[in-house]
């Protein structure tokens, strides 16, 4: 059973930081991502990562701040969030898929349950 299980949301101030980690289990996958979706929008694309880590794809609103990685032998992956906005507020969820990097949510097959990050002014 293949299963995503986002962990590290929280609340934080404004200009913080935050580490989200999705932990996979039941099989290891080509691309991950991060997607976040705010109450009544459709779900953003965030950033993805290879299967190897060397290669990474982010949305260009999130370059600078949000950092992807991937560690194979936890088969966990990693958001590092800095500099965090109230509009950062949102529901983060990751995503897997086999093939290549991806910023379409719909390409991906399997995603975790989200986890809250809340950032206060």
């Amino acid at each position: 059973q293949v299963q995503l299980v986002e962990s590290g949301g929280g609340l934080v101030q404004a200009g913080g930081s935050l580490r989200l980690s999705c932990a996979a289990s039941g099989r290891t996958f080509s691309t991950y991502a991060w997607f976040r979706q705010a109450p009544g929008k459709e779900r953003e694309f965030v950033a993805a990562i290879s299967s190897t880590g060397g290669s990474t794809y982010y949305a260009d609103s999130m370059k600078g701040r949000f950092t992807i990685s991937r560690d194979n032998v936890k088969n966990t992956v990693y958001l590092q969030m800095n500099s965090l906005k109230p509009e950062d507020t949102v529901v983060y969820y990751c995503a897997a898929k086999g093939g290549g990097l991806s910023g379409i949510a719909s390409s991906y097959e399997y995603w975790g349950q989200g986890t809250q990050v809340t950032v206060s002014s």
